[in-house]
């Protein structure tokens, strides 16, 4: 059953994500807004609402360790799985805009944020109004910055918009990705705790990986369809929205409190993948070597918590021989 469900939010995810393509093509080209503008505002938080959404939940529960890990697995994830696989499978990338020139600062600027934020091992209500306050920022600078030329295809052209239209399959797509999202997650963690899986594992990985499906989906979409600057713009913008627009939301339900020594290696990914993918936005490795790039460190980012998981599989089994072990020393009779 949970594999049938598996399927099923599988295809919602795509369908979703096309009728979200789409129409923003729609709405880029009745307002003459670029589609990296419109990737990084309508679609990246559409598509952070299901980290806003898991993180507020969170911060609710009084489990502050797992909405703050939620933003740091999903950022990972967006830049290193989800630009790794859009520039694998992009065969020809050439953005107009400049994107090193115009966007690296808000690559860097909200993780930086983030480390002096943290520092007290606190991210409070002001510092949520901070970033909240960057959130708009953010806004502001796209906006003023939105007079790129843009590609529509010949049939979108001749087609005419109709908001009456264009909302409710804009509405349509995210409830498909975003709940798709969800299904895909809870339908993978039972087959994962069928297969003895740990729950830790399961904790970690599927549901950064989880919440960051509709970013994965969207983006490949956008990039088969040609729409590379929506597919990074996305990537950017959701980005920007973890840490501002989630992570500002949860620190306002309740402080959220950051143990910096126990996820430092969590913590020094982010910065890496940042790092590498400045370096890819400074050189145009829009390519496949920039997607080998962000998978090797998706590649290392995966390995610690595969090896943990089996150190401590077989400290469990190895810890339950011994107690049979010592029962039947004990009581021989049993």
């Amino acid at each position: 059953m949970d594999l049938l469900i598996f399927v099923a939010a599988m295809s919602a995810l795509i369908y979703g994500a096309g009728f979200i393509i789409k129409e923003s093509e729609h709405i880029a080209l009745h307002f003459n807004i670029s589609h990296y503008v419109i990737g990084a505002t309508l679609v990246a938080f559409g598509t952070s609402l299901p980290e806003m959404a898991a993180s507020m939940a969170a911060s609710y529960s009084q489990r502050n360790e797992m909405a703050v890990a939620n933003v740091v697995g999903s950022v990972i994830f967006n830049i290193t799985l989800i630009l790794g696989v859009v520039f694998l499978l992009s065969k020809k990338m050439q953005p107009k805009r400049d994107l090193f020139l115009f966007d690296s600062a808000w690559v860097v600027v909200p993780v930086i944020l983030f480390f002096i934020m943290i520092y007290d091992g606190l991210i409070g209500r002001f510092d949520a109004l901070l970033y909240l306050l960057l959130m708009g920022a953010y806004l502001f600078f796209l906006f003023n910055d939105s007079q790129n030329e843009i590609e529509i295809d010949d049939e979108l052209e001749q087609e005419k918009f109709n908001w009456f239209r264009a909302a409710p399959l804009l509405l349509a797509g995210f409830i498909l990705t975003i709940g798709g999202a969800h299904f895909v997650v809870e339908s993978g963690s039972n087959i994962a705790r069928t297969l003895g899986v740990s729950e830790w594992l399961i904790g970690i990985l599927l549901i950064s990986f989880g919440t960051s499906l509709p970013e994965l989906v969207v983006s490949v979409v956008a990039a088969k369809k040609g729409n590379t600057e929506m597919s990074i713009g996305n990537i950017i913008g959701s980005n920007v929205a973890n840490f501002s627009m989630v992570l500002g939301s949860a620190a306002l339900v309740a402080p959220l409190n950051v143990d910096i020594s126990a996820s430092l290696f969590d913590l020094l990914i982010m910065v890496a993948a940042s790092i590498t993918l400045l370096f890819i936005l400074a050189n145009r490795l829009y390519n496949r070597a920039g997607g080998i790039f962000l998978l090797i460190i998706l590649a290392l980012f995966l390995e610690v918590p595969f090896t943990k998981s089996i150190v401590i599989s077989r400290i469990n089994r190895e810890c339950f021989c011994c107690f049979d072990y010592f029962a039947f020393v004990i009581y021989p009779s049993s």
